[in-house]
């Protein structure tokens, strides 16, 4: 773990790389973005070209008293208008549905509930997450899904991408059906995965000179050629971006076991540039921002539901919203009263479908 000096240091080296020279700018102004790698992650990170270094924006240090275990369903139900959901770990494990989850979902949706699913997983896109969800049995639109593939897309388009430069992908199709839908040009992406490089003296790479940004999401065809190719562009074209979808440790491609997530990718392409990415998914507070906007969504009046502490609860604390963690994906009930975590939900259960055996049993 980086300490809170070393990230500051590490990040306003890679803001003035970014914005070394202002005639190569690529945009005309960034977001709020936290960056999950700093010990105060609550702290947002306001990037600011005028005077090509990076700030802190002024936050206090928050302490959370330890969470509580859920025992009135309907008091938290009945305080907040939306509920955000992950995906993985919470409505499924790999392609299996877990269970409960179509009948608690109706009974939110009973009461007037806005449901929200959203999901750091970039390999598929909105509609192709739709598709999942039906073939799951649960009907959810298109609109209510946000993935990290439309977060890259989305992020593109609100700095103004400009239109002759391209993205270089390293991930998987999600991503590219973003890219396409948002008008912007890419390359990379699954078709790199067969490519190799010849190494022989005297040989060198080429690239594409017009890459303005790098977007880097889980993908299982992840090679060498992709992590140079990458490396190159962030290198040595002026004002590339380094955009990660998320950095998650762990994924659930089956609910067998855990694998390696996107962060992996991530950080190979870190650990080659030593360039500290723009985090567009959880636990930045870029989606939770989107997703206000365009709801029209008061933060205090949204639940985000997840399994994960460093994502999921992290990016509703971030987003100043309530938070609620299920022991049905990654953490573990002795994980989260661990000494050593100081990121604690407001409460925790075992599953979302305890919302309707506490209000079974309270009947």
């Amino acid at each position: 773990m980086l300490s809170s000096s070393s990230c500051r240091v590490a990040a306003v080296s890679s803001a003035t790389a970014l914005f070394s020279s202002s005639k190569h700018l690529l945009c005309k102004n960034f977001t709020y973005i936290s960056n999950p790698l700093c010990n105060n992650s609550l702290r947002p990170i306001k990037w600011n070209y005028r005077n090509s270094r990076m700030e802190n924006s002024a936050s206090r240090l928050v302490t959370r008293a330890s969470a509580q275990p859920l025992k009135n369903p309907d008091e938290l139900i009945d305080s907040v208008e939306t509920f955000i959901f992950d995906c993985d770990g919470v409505i499924w494990k790999g392609d299996k549905l877990i269970d409960g989850v179509p009948e608690t979902l109706d009974l939110f949706r009973s009461k007037g509930k806005r449901l929200v699913f959203v999901t750091n997983n970039s390999t598929k896109s909105r509609k192709q997450y739709g598709k999942k969800f039906e073939t799951l049995g649960l009907s959810v639109s298109e609109e209510e899904i946000f993935a990290s593939s439309f977060a890259a897309a989305a992020y593109l388009k609100s700095i103004e991408f400009p239109k002759d430069k391209k993205v270089y992908v390293i991930g998987e199709d999600g991503i590219l059906k973003e890219l396409e839908l948002a008008g912007i040009q890419y390359l990379g992406g699954p078709e790199d995965g067969e490519k190799k490089i010849e190494l022989k003296p005297g040989f060198m790479m080429e690239h594409d000179k017009d890459v303005g940004a790098v977007v880097v999401g889980f993908d299982r065809y992840f090679n060498y050629y992709k992590v140079q190719y990458a490396t190159l562009c962030i290198r040595e074209n002026p004002g590339c971006l380094f955009i990660a979808t998320n950095r998650d440790a762990v994924t659930h491609l089956t609910d067998a076991q855990e694998w390696a997530g996107g962060g992996s990718m991530v950080g190979a392409i870190w650990g080659s540039t030593k360039r500290e990415p723009l985090v567009v998914g959880k636990p930045s507070t870029f989606m939770m921002d989107y997703l206000a906007k365009k709801f029209g969504i008061l933060k205090s009046q949204i639940c985000m539901v997840g399994d994960r502490l460093d994502t999921d609860i992290l990016f509703g604390q971030n987003g100043g919203c309530k938070t609620l963690l299920v022991l049905s994906g990654v953490t573990t009930l002795p994980m989260l009263q661990d000494p050593k975590n100081s990121v604690q939900p407001d409460f925790y259960t075992n599953k979302i479908s305890d919302f309707l055996s506490l209000k079974a049993a309270a009947v």
